[in-house]
């Protein structure tokens, strides 16, 4: 098993697409690029603002080889792996695993409601058919499923599974989850520096699609011992956050990475409208935000 540290600040790299909803396999590894250059701690394909929830298999693997094969080991590549089904989450793990990535994230099932012995059974299953470092994913608001934090420290006895990220919003959840022992990231941009200065490890930043400098630097920031610097940093984000209630948040960041210049496109329908008060909030907020250097 490849032995990669869970930690920093890691973008769910956006997926780029052409007008026509194929993958822009150009643009994507000038993001990639972008993104390393911003200096990230490693890059996760099929987060929920890769759109890993509305790409094929075929899409997926031929975003995780470009990904891989860009980055060409200058950061860890997380894989996004999870399904519905334990046996179409174990197919994409392969195929993660044999494509080449480092680290595979395992959102919990999702649409049925599944029982935490269920859940532990899914991740025990995956895990024994893949030797791979595996991050625990869970976003109760996306599956309607969620990891305990007593599951999550049954799960931790399995040498494989290494991390989890939590997405819940909860923090208490969070702290439950790092008294298990493995290594933590927050799923929130916002509670980020919080769940460092916990004992965390980092987090998986969607804001960093836009803002790559500025998140990767809360985590510098933290372990050069600068923590009031890297609160600032974490709460410099703020005002582009507010920009989420205008739409689906990962369409707010990929419509902000567009209007930054890029040729990124949409996100993939019917999940791609942003109201015109929406664009007009996103230009303001992104236009400030660049006079004060972020990037």
């Amino acid at each position: 098993m490849k032995n990669v540290e869970i930690k920093g600040v890691i973008p769910p790299i956006i997926t780029p697409m052409n007008g026509d909803e194929s993958i822009n396999v150009t643009e994507l590894r000038n993001q990639v690029n972008r993104q390393i250059a911003g200096g990230v701690h490693g890059l996760f394909c099929f987060g929920t603002n890769g759109e890993g929830y509305v790409l094929n298999a075929e899409e997926k693997e031929l975003v995780l080889r470009t990904v891989v094969e860009e980055c060409n080991g200058r950061v860890p590549v997380y894989a996004g792996t999870g399904c519905i089904s334990t046996k179409e989450t174990v197919e994409q793990s392969k195929m993660a695993m044999s494509v080449g990535a480092d680290v595979l994230s395992i959102i919990t099932p999702s649409f049925a409601a599944a029982s935490q012995d269920e859940i532990y059974e899914h991740y025990k299953t995956v895990a024994q058919t893949v030797d791979m470092p595996i991050v625990l994913y869970n976003i109760p608001a996306r599956t309607g499923n969620v990891i305990t934090p007593k599951t999550v420290a049954r799960l931790a006895e399995i040498d494989n599974i290494v991390g989890a990220k939590d997405s819940s919003g909860n923090f208490a959840n969070i702290l439950g989850y790092i008294d298990s022992g493995i290594s933590i990231l927050s799923g929130n941009d916002q509670l980020i520096i919080w769940t460092l200065l916990a004992g965390g490890t980092g987090g998986i930043a969607g804001c960093a699609n836009v803002y790559p400098h500025v998140m990767a630097s809360i985590y510098d920031l933290f372990m050069e011992g600068k923590i009031e610097e890297a609160k600032q940093a974490n709460a410099s984000i703020a005002s582009f956050r507010d920009c989420f209630k205008y739409g689906n948040p990962n369409t707010i960041v990929k419509t902000a990475v567009s209007l930054l210049g890029f040729n990124v496109g949409k996100c993939r329908a019917p999940f791609n409208q942003v109201p015109e008060e929406g664009i007009t909030a996103l230009k303001k907020v992104l236009a400030e935000n660049a006079a004060k250097g972020m990037c």
